[in-house]
């Protein structure tokens, strides 16, 4: 594999390797079918509500052939959410995940894993053991290796196939940015760590990168110089990230309703613990001011064509 690869012959050059991609949309990160001499494997399965069409693609993939391996680089609802269904279906499946949050998945603590506080869903899951950082594990054909990849989540890793230079960035980097810094909603200082990983993943030198979200892409000098752009505008004005954060979330929602109404939006804008710190609310926040943000994100939304509004309803775009 060379640099000089240009787009076209990606899906061919990974499916040379035993490597498929299933680019998701957005309420749902890609997942990565690692096929081979070794232990078949799925990196990340979507969210819970996609997990009928997730179990679709990975067993038309696997063409009878069962699979081993389900690893998350991290335990974000849209990066697990399917890893109850595919442990139904396959009950001989050994699903790893990072360390971190290894006590909360097994005590199954869905407050403490995020889920209940920022209102998503996932279905409780089991694991069988953990991916740490500094680890190479076989998956398929080849050898990869594990990375931290600590900013959007502290227990997040990557996986990197030094041979071919691929690389499976998860949300530490996409072709436009990377995830939201939720330890820096949480009140811990996390910019740095998103720094420090991009410098780790220029220093790795991947060909090809496969993100947890959007396609696959080869340039990854570009990709960096973006990311650390946004990072240097979330630095110098915090305030700007958590704003960003409040339009994912609703989002992100939206992508899982579809359409609602002002009124249910508000009621789940209001209840949510998450968006409630983010927003850093007192006790004396008025349903008054509560509606104007929430409207002043909206129109935000509506004017990057993320949604659109029509008679008080509220539609995804």
């Amino acid at each position: 594999m060379t640099a000089l690869l240009d787009t076209n012959s990606v899906t061919s050059s990974l499916a040379a390797r035993g490597i498929t991609v299933f680019e998701r949309g957005w309420l749902s990160s890609n997942n990565v079918l690692l096929l081979g001499d070794g232990p078949s494997a799925l990196v990340d399965s979507g969210y819970c509500t996609h997990v009928d069409q997730t179990l679709l693609l990975v067993q038309e993939a696997l063409q009878g052939r069962p699979l081993d391996l389900l690893l998350n680089t991290h335990l974000h609802s849209d990066h697990c959410g399917g890893n109850a269904g595919l442990q139904k279906v396959f009950p001989r499946l050994k699903t790893l995940i990072p360390p971190g949050q290894a006590t909360s998945v097994a005590d199954w603590d869905p407050v403490a894993l995020t889920y209940e506080p920022t209102g998503q869903s996932c279905p409780a899951f089991k694991h069988q053991g953990t991916i740490r950082p500094g680890d190479v594990i076989q998956l398929g054909r080849a050898a990869w290796e594990v990375h931290a990849a600590k900013g959007h989540d502290p227990h997040s890793v990557i996986l990197f196939q030094r041979e071919s230079r691929i690389l499976i960035s998860a949300d530490a980097l996409w072709e436009n940015g990377f995830g939201i810094v939720f330890p820096e909603l949480e009140g811990i200082d996390a910019f740095d760590d998103v720094s420090n990983t991009l410098d780790l993943i220029e220093g790795l030198a991947p060909c090809i990168v496969i993100p947890g979200h959007g396609s696959v892409f080869l340039d990854t000098a570009g990709a960096l110089k973006r990311a650390r752009s946004r990072l240097d505008q979330f630095v110098s004005d915090p305030a700007k990230h958590r704003r960003h954060a409040l339009k994912v979330l609703i989002k992100f929602k939206l992508l899982e309703w579809q359409s609602v109404s002002f009124e249910n939006l508000l009621h789940w804008y209001r209840s949510t613990p998450y968006i409630s710190a983010i927003e850093q609310r007192s006790s004396s926040t008025n349903e008054q001011d509560l509606q104007d943000s929430l409207q002043g994100l909206i129109n935000e939304l509506g004017a990057s064509r993320a949604l659109r509004i029509e008679s008080s309803h509220i539609y995804n775009a």
